[in-house]
């Protein structure tokens, strides 16, 4: 497709928020010799992305300038690489871009051949897209970090997902009860019946007195918490533990990582596990749209955008009140 262009959204510094996203008309990327040129259908925004556009993570992230945000995509493969045989035009895919490059908000991207994975029918474009950073966040924090078999084997454990409405909460409480686990949630007042829904055995509102002091309910300690909110100390976690229980911190700040420290110099029985980076696995990936496309996982999305509408959709996620899934479309 050498020459043709195509739009998209990119940003050339740092900062400003929404409005400094800009609509321009770009040349349609060609694929490298391990990659496949996709036609987008739709792109799942994370808290990610707009805190690398803030400045959170220079000078690693992005890449260069300027830059054209999004990782997380469904499409439709429209060229391959030379070294690229287990794809080929036509084929529906989901694909994880990588923070360095991104590429997502757009209408077309180039994807790693080994980031890419098929996408069945069963499994709408939305719902593919959503999966990558959110679900693979889940299921290796439950998985690697948390010790829990999601085949159901192995004794129960009981778990405590806080922010269980958002991005990663809603993937992890149906995860989380693929295993042997008891689960205690919390979220808003008005996502309590949808969290239920999915398997949460108990939900709080956390802005209860009972939900803010994250107590079970029926007296459960926590032998695994995955703490997807922020704002919480370790004080307020620590009496709700077992002995040897855990928090899995996804979105650490200097507080998380220093009481990380001192658990560990102390050999405390009870850790704080701060997840600094996940690694994309296309393994995860695939085992996560199965899932989906045999029913066992679902998508909740937010909201859909247009791509001309873009700056209605980083908006949404920086005011970080989504419900699910935030998605824009070509």
């Amino acid at each position: 497709m050498s020459g043709k262009l195509m739009q998209a959204i990119q940003y050339d510094s740092y900062g400003g928020g929404p409005a400094a996203l800009k609509h321009v008309e770009v040349p349609v990327p060609s694929p490298k010799k391990d990659e496949v040129l996709l036609k987008l259908e739709a792109t799942s925004l994370n808290p990610i992305d707009w805190k690398i556009k803030k400045g959170a993570l220079r000078p690693i992230f992005p890449r260069k300038f300027p830059h054209i945000p999004g990782t997380d995509v469904a499409g439709e493969v429209v060229e391959v690489g030379t070294e690229v045989e287990n794809f080929k035009p036509g084929d529906r895919v989901v694909a994880e871009l990588g923070h360095l490059n991104g590429g997502g908000l757009a209408e077309y991207a180039v994807a790693k051949k080994n980031l890419t994975v098929a996408r069945p029918a069963e499994v709408s474009a939305a719902e593919g897209a959503g999966l990558l950073v959110s679900g693979i966040t889940a299921h290796q924090a439950l998985t690697q970090h948390g010790g829990i078999k999601l085949d159901g084997s192995g004794h129960q454990k009981n778990i405590l997902i806080t922010a269980a409405s958002g991005g990663v909460g809603l993937y992890a409480v149906q995860l989380a009860k693929l295993g042997n686990t008891h689960v205690t949630a919390t979220c808003g007042a008005r996502n309590i019946e949808l969290v239920k829904s999915l398997g949460a055995d108990e939900v709080l509102d956390y802005k209860t007195p009972e939900g803010a002091a994250l107590k079970s309910p029926s007296g459960k300690r926590y032998d695994v918490v995955l703490h997807c909110a922020t704002g919480i100390s370790w004080s307020t976690f620590e009496p709700n533990l077992s002995e040897t229980g855990k928090v899995i911190d996804i979105t650490p700040g200097t507080s998380s990582m220093m009481t990380f420290a001192l658990k560990k110099l102390t050999f405390s029985k009870k850790q704080l596990v701060p997840i600094l980076t996940v690694s994309p696995s296309i393994e995860n990936l695939d085992y996560l749209v199965k899932l989906v496309k045999e029913g066992k996982l679902q998508t909740i999305i937010d909201s859909k955008h247009p791509l001309r509408k873009a700056e209605d959709a980083w908006e949404k996620s920086i005011d970080g009140h989504a419900t699910g899934k935030i998605i824009v479309e070509p």
